[in-house]
């Protein structure tokens, strides 16, 4: 049974990181003149300043070669016009924000060779978001 304690727990963690919050939305336009889609809306993992949400994007168009000055405004633009003005229906205010795009679907937690993946944290403050460094 004891070889079996290292599965169940990692069982335990995996389930608790599910996604709790969906919103269904048709393609968000982005300054860039790229679009993404919601994926998911992480709420249940906390981070490591507390309560943590984290909105999850396919970005199709996303690539190792897209420059960062691009996929950076985008996700500030995604953090203050997208998740901020979703906050107060969503109980807890977060002490962080994180912004993800991945060029595909990919499950929460999970690794995927063949995705490009960005993540930056945010801070959020009234109708800003203040960058965070992971």
């Amino acid at each position: 049974m004891t070889a079996l304690a290292p599965l169940a727990a990692a069982l335990a963690v995996l389930t608790a990181a599910q996604p709790v919050a969906s919103e269904t939305a048709g393609p968000v336009a982005l300054p860039s003149g790229n679009a993404v889609t919601l994926q998911d809306i992480v709420t249940t993992v906390p981070g490591p300043a507390g309560v943590t949400y984290r909105f999850r994007f396919v970005a199709e168009w996303l690539t190792p070669q897209t420059p960062f000055d691009t996929t950076g405004r985008d996700i500030l633009f995604l953090c203050e016009s997208f998740a901020l003005p979703r906050l107060p229906a969503m109980g807890v205010a977060p002490a962080q924000i994180v912004i993800s795009l991945s060029s595909r679907a990919v499950a929460f937690g999970a690794s995927r060779p063949d995705a490009v993946q960005l993540f930056e944290a945010f801070q959020p403050a009234g109708d800003t978001c203040i960058w965070q460094m992971f």
